[in-house]
């Protein structure tokens, strides 16, 4: 399913909410605000190094094998849609 936006579809539409956006007095709302910001800083923080903390801990063949897994899970999404689109059955393949 493809992801939905917020902007308007018809071009009139988009061009009257660039200008309003553009010439607007509005300030821009703070998405902080109301949270504690330490707890902001340290979900920050522990979000940009969990990845890369993740990697190191895994050997170079579990990194392999989530790879592959990962690859499987797209390849499956999209011969499933392309098969919907055309009107069959998907295939889908074991691991």
């Amino acid at each position: 399913m493809p992801k939905r936006s917020s902007k308007p579809r018809d071009l009139n539409q988009l061009a009257a909410a660039l200008v309003h956006d553009a010439t607007s007095d509005e300030p821009e709302p703070d998405p902080y605000e109301g949270k504690n910001p330490a707890a902001v800083e340290l979900g920050r923080l522990g979000g940009k190094k969990g990845g890369k903390a993740r990697a190191a801990k895994l050997t170079a063949e579990e990194r392999s094998e989530a790879a592959r897994a990962a690859a499987r899970a797209r390849w499956r999404r999209e011969s499933s849609a392309t098969a919907v689109d055309e009107g069959r059955a998907p295939e889908l393949e074991g691991p």
